[in-house]
């Protein structure tokens, strides 16, 4: 008989020792997996429960006036805890709590074994979205009625528990003994749990036909992929009327398809430019279907003419969009076959030969490495791909991620064990047969700088979000260094301490350490070690007496300085120069002593260990070759078509300094690179115009020349369906007193939201007014009256924070940075959108002030050419958050009048569909918002 007893407590804050109390207890007990009892009771804490704890459980004074004190409770919770597992979500917090009030009223403190929900989780559904009980219990179809009271919640827990030992039971014999390894610096203490698996899964003789053992680890079978397409087409005219026309295979096969002009429009232009040979920019307004426009004739051409087309988005997000809801779609209603596949960097996939080497060297993991190497076994039992993106590792785990992806892993001989099971060999087959390959910009402009091929060969491709484009190619073709990354390298290797990679190189081979001795490699990294933090401490300093009058402190608390190089005080860069110098000096003295071990190993033995400590080292030295090229091109060279720039923390350690050059611009670079050497390149996005013209996006990207242009208009009624307002009694945006601004704005958020019921989404280009703005509408609202949900305050990702806004009735939602596009909120939960101030690029950045340069040297005018052009397009971004239905209404309040009283301000409201621009004081467009809506 197995008896668990699962505990949540409702508590007034979180430390019994600073005087906080049990305001709540709910108690279930399962035996053996049916439910044997509940108790639920409220507990008179002796003191008033916060507000925000009332807000969060619903529990008030009232409540808990006439509940008995926990003396009154404490020996009934003490009896139901006899002989049982004591489980609970964040086990320690619950139990500690509980203890704490037990030995407070006189009584032995509980001692227990005791299983963690949130820990089980996380190594048994390792592919969970998220953790907190309610995500867990959505993600497991757990019915969760009454969230933060304490018997729902424990009730929860404990069906969460007994789908989880379900689940633990169901593993592979191998994948338990391995966890059974780990066990002891786990939370949980579940190794009867595991011994008991092990002996069910020895006596089975049924084997799983998904899932193989391999050198001691149960991986899942890769799915076999479909045979070859074979298929005939009359044109391209036919095949398009035959999927979308009113008799098609989407209107058959799908009951909620609508024929859109527009897609087939898009579709007819892409089809053309891959006939032709052209490259060709399309810009697809909200509404139009574009991902379905560009699908359509990539996979007849690839199909067609046996050939690859590849497919480029900017974000992980429309990349699932297209794997999992896009491309499934077509290929359930297309009469044949077509294959897809989806390529990353290397640093997103396993390393098997990596994971089962530290699966050997367990001993001197923390809980964090523990933890991890546990989700990862079992998630080896479900993946196909080995991507991590499919696993939500703890912010620590990806710290060992990085030991064990295909990138630390190097060169893998295709001689080796592992290579036939390679995740990242296997995603580069698959790409290989496919007809559409889905990447990403960074993947691909990776590939274009690259000395070896990243991406198969393609002629043709399809680049979505290509507003993107500009930006993270100069990311590519630039350089970064930084002190934190150069100690990761150095701690990585390690040195002489018992665990460390070096110490157990040494001691795999003895006479190879008594000739290349370790002490000599001791001495090299404290060398490397504080020569390079003289310099990043030097370049911290050089930095600081520069701040007052060259540099501006941006949002995320980094100084941003740039330089050139001939440029700078002579003598304080000189000592730059001895410093970086002595650096490369010791790290080539490194690069020495790494070749020499190699050289040694390799003429004693050719085992598949010896394989496997000379692959280490020659990734080793290539990384220290690149901090070389990095420290020479980054501080001792001057690039003309160059910007450097250094950043520091402004609060930060005194060596944390982050290196960073970009070329001025790149539009050459990918003209040689990308568009010379394709057949024909499509790019696409909502936002590629300013003022219905290309020809600035066409000049960043250098494709000025033999390139077709097409706007596709939105399908939407965007007279009927927004109306745009801007106030006429702001304060001055540019004046010095900001805080009248930030009150205006909030004056406004606040009537507006009143208006809309909340359901409202709130854009800033900063996270300092952001905050300031949070914390100042807090006072113009009656406690519960909104939910205000905050990028950066509220915890959670931007997904999270959509998915809270979305989950209350009447909220509003800041947002900066990421939060202007890719945030989709259709119908009534997004009623308004506030939009605080036009999304102009700080004027001192250094990659923006050296592309100013570069075009007042041409003779052209840098806010026209380059400032403005990015506002308008980053404004159009943000405009397209509020209406993505044909059905949506909405106001987008914009408070910067400069849209209005400037003449620049035309670029702005003639770039977005046709709207009623009304200018008006606040109080009027409140009164007309009401009207309105």
């Amino acid at each position: 008989m197995t008896k668990y007893v699962i505990v949540d407590i409702e508590t007034t804050g979180h430390s019994p020792k600073k005087g906080d109390r049990i305001i709540e207890i709910g108690m279930v007990t399962i035996v053996d997996g049916i439910v044997t009892d509940q108790y639920q009771s409220f507990v008179n804490p002796g003191q008033p429960i916060p507000s925000f704890i009332t807000q969060l459980t619903g529990i008030r004074d009232e409540d808990v006036e006439d509940a008995p004190y926990f003396e009154d409770v404490v020996k009934d919770i003490l009896k139901r805890c006899q002989d049982a597992y004591f489980v609970a979500h964040h086990v320690q917090f619950d139990l500690n709590f509980l203890n704490a009030e037990v030995e407070r009223t006189g009584h032995v403190p509980l001692h227990m074994k005791v299983l963690d929900t949130v820990e089980l989780a996380r190594i048994l559904v390792p592919e969970a979205p998220g953790y907190k009980l309610s995500q867990l219990a959505e993600f497991l179809n757990v019915q969760h009625d009454d969230p933060h009271r304490a018997l729902s919640d424990a009730a929860v827990t404990g069906d969460v528990l007994l789908q989880l030992l379900q689940r633990g039971e169901a593993l592979p014999y191998e994948t338990l003994n391995s966890l059974m390894d780990l066990e002891r610096k786990l939370k949980s203490d579940w190794s009867e749990h595991l011994r008991n698996w092990m002996n069910q899964q020895a006596f089975t003789v049924e084997e799983r036909d998904d899932l193989e053992i391999f050198r001691g680890i149960a991986l899942r079978k890769p799915v076999s992929d479909e045979d070859e397409p074979h298929v005939s087409f009359e044109g391209f005219e036919p095949f398009l009327e035959d999927t979308l026309g009113e008799n098609g295979f989407m209107s058959k096969h799908l009951s909620y398809y609508e024929r859109r002009e527009g897609q087939e429009e898009m579709a007819h232009c892409i089809y053309d430019a891959f006939q032709s040979h052209d490259h060709a920019l399309i810009e697809a307004e909200t509404g139009t279907g574009k991902s379905l426009a560009y699908l359509l004739p990539a996979i007849y051409e690839s199909v067609k003419e046996n050939e690859r087309v590849m497919i480029s988005t900017h974000t992980t997000q429309l990349q699932a969009q297209l794997l999992t809801s896009e491309i499934p779609r077509l290929q359930s209603v297309l009469p044949f076959n077509f294959k897809t596949a989806l390529m990353k960097g290397k640093q997103h996939y396993l390393s098997l030969k990596k994971f089962e080497y530290e699966l050997q060297t367990s001993g001197r993991d923390n809980y964090d490495v523990t933890l991890t190497k546990a989700m990862i076994l079992v998630w080896l039992t479900q993946t196909t791909t080995g991507d991590s993106d499919e696993i939500q590792l703890p912010s620590s785990g990806q710290i060992f991620w990085r030991r064990v992806s295909a990138e630390a892993e190097g060169y893998l001989d295709p001689k080796s064990p592992w290579f036939s099971r390679s995740f990242y060999q296997r995603a580069r087959k698959k790409a290989q047969q496919a007809n559409l390959v889905i990447t990403n910009h960074s993947l691909l402009c990776a590939d274009l700088v690259s000395e070896h091929q990243l991406l198969p060969s393609y002629g043709k491709m399809i680049i979505d979000e290509a507003h993107h484009l500009e930006t993270t190619a100069a990311r590519y073709f630039g350089l970064k260094l930084d002190y934190v990354s150069f100690q990761y390298l150095l701690n990585e290797i390690g040195s002489d301490k018992p665990g460390d990679w070096m110490s157990s190189l040494h001691a795999s081979y003895p006479e190879m350490s008594e000739r290349h001795r370790k002490s000599d490699w001791e001495k090299l990294m404290i060398h490397m070690k504080e020569d390079a933090d003289e310099l990043f401490r030097y370049l911290f300093s050089y930095v600081s007496k520069k701040k007052q009058k060259d540099i501006s402190l941006n949002d995320v608390g980094r100084y941003q300085y740039r330089y050139t190089i001939n440029d700078e005080h002579k003598e304080a860069w000189q000592a730059v120069t001895e410093m970086s110098e002595r650096v490369l000096f010791n790290v080539r003295d490194a690069i020495t002593y790494l070749r020499r071990l190699k050289e040694w190993i390799t003429a004693a033995e050719s085992s598949e260990e010896a394989k496997r400590w000379t692959d280490d080292l020659s990734m080793y030295m290539d990384r220290m070759e690149s901090v070389i090229d990095s420290i020479d091109q980054l501080l001792l060279e001057d690039h003309e078509h160059q910007v450097k720039w250094i950043e520091i923390e402004a609060h930060g350690a005194k060596n944390a300094v982050y290196l960073n050059s970009e070329p001025i611009e790149v539009a050459s670079l990918l003209k040689d690179a990308l568009f010379d050497k394709k057949e024909s390149i499509v790019l696409t996005s909502a936002t590629l115009t300013m003022k219905q013209s290309f020809s600035y996006i066409q000049k960043r990207l250098g494709l000025e020349e033999a390139a077709s242009t097409k706007q596709i208009e939105s399908p939407f009624n965007y007279k009927e369906q927004v109306q745009l307002f801007v106030p006429n009694d702001f304060p001055d945006i540019k004046g010095k007193d900001q805080e009248a601004f930030i009150y205006a704005t909030c004056e406004a958020i606040y009537s507006l939201a009143t208006v809309t019921k909340g359901r409202m989404l709130v854009l800033f280009t900063s996270y300092d007014m952001l905050r300031k703005t949070y914390s100042a509408i807090k006072e113009f609202m009656t406690q519960d009256e909104f939910v205000l949900i905050a990028q950066g305050i509220s915890s959670g990702s931007r997904a999270r924070l959509k998915k809270n806004f979305q989950s209350f009735d009447q909220s509003i939602l800041f947002g900066t940075s990421s939060f202007w596009e890719g945030v989709d909120i259709p119908g009534e939960d997004l009623s308004s959108l506030v939009i605080v101030r036009l999304p102009f690029q700080p004027p001192d950045h250094p990659v923006y002030e050296a592309k100013a340069e570069a075009l007042k040297e041409q003779g052209r005018n840098a806010f026209m050419d380059l400032s403005l052009p990015n506002a308008v397009i980053r404004f159009k971004q943000g405009f397209g958050r509020l209406i993505r239905s044909s059905t949506d209404r909405g106001i987008v309040f914009v408070c910067d009048d400069r849209i209005v009283t400037k003449k620049y301000g035309k670029y702005f409201t003639d770039s977005i569909p046709n709207v009623k621009v009304v200018h008006d004081s606040t109080h009027h467009l409140m009164n007309h918002a009401k009207d309105w809506l």
